[in-house]
């Protein structure tokens, strides 16, 4: 199951392409998730965004959180905390923390990136031990890859594109890739949404197969926030809608 947690969070948190100068979010953004594995109610993950100073610079602090509830969390216990902190000036993660506990998984990470050198440095919280890893001068972390979304211009998406994203997850760099199957209208809690839906792929030999079915539906507007996801995983299933949003940039189009 962690595995799937960890993929799911991917999923959930990331999407990216060419960036434009300005974000097309703010602080005091806030997103809620609803997600249910295999029908089952498995809990709830929110997104906050704030405006933060590091280093003498302005960042965005994005804090994504994570947890199981009711028959789920009775044999699956998972509380994630992801912490990531975007410089405003070129939208690289400068920082990041990762703090999960998934089943008897636990890992407590901060990443602390040299974009320029190509390298981050890893410090592990539970055992005290520091190691550098070498990265892409792209690289992004789980958050900041997902806010590399926001900052697309959604007009630009073309069905059969092909997105592809770096992300660095402590001992590896990850290459991940997106595919644009086209546009939808949704019906949510909300109303009708039109949507960018997406395929995204990983690695062969990780969690899913190329031929899994794993698909996830964006707002086709200048908030790129994912609607909804559908995983088809090797036992069960897992999915994640919007349950919630406070403060975006811009309003979410609905459609009639």
């Amino acid at each position: 199951m962690r595995k799937y947690i960890l993929f799911f969070t991917l999923l959930l948190f990331t999407f990216s392409t060419k960036i434009n100068a300005q974000a097309n979010y703010k602080g005091g953004e806030f997103l809620k998730f609803r997600i249910h594995y295999s029908g089952l109610n498995a809990g709830f993950a929110t997104i906050d965004v704030k405006d933060v100073t590091l280093n003498g610079k302005s960042h965005f602090h994005i804090i994504g959180k994570g947890s199981s509830s009711g028959a789920v969390r009775a044999f699956f216990k998972v509380d994630d905390l992801y912490e990531s902190y975007i410089d405003k000036a070129d939208f690289k993660p400068t920082k990041f923390v990762r703090n999960v506990v998934e089943g008897s998984y636990k890992r407590h990470q901060i990443y602390y990136f040299d974009h320029a050198a190509k390298k981050a440095k890893v410090e592990n919280k539970r055992d005290g031990t520091t190691k550098t890893e070498t990265i892409p001068s792209d690289a992004q972390d789980l958050l900041s890859a997902f806010y590399s979304l926001r900052n697309a211009d959604h007009s630009k998406l073309k069905t059969g594109d092909f997105l592809n994203e770096n992300i660095f997850l402590g001992d590896e760099t990850l290459k991940f890739k997106l595919k644009v199957l086209g546009r939808e209208t949704l019906k949510t809690k909300f109303g009708k949404i039109n949507t960018i839906k997406i395929r995204p792929y990983v690695q062969s030999g990780r969690i899913f197969e190329e031929s899994e079915s794993v698909t996830m539906w964006v707002s086709d507007d200048d908030n790129l926030v994912p609607i909804k996801i559908k995983a088809g995983l090797l036992v069960g299933s897992l999915n994640a809608d919007l349950y919630e949003y406070k403060n975006l940039k811009s309003p979410i189009k609905f459609t009639k």
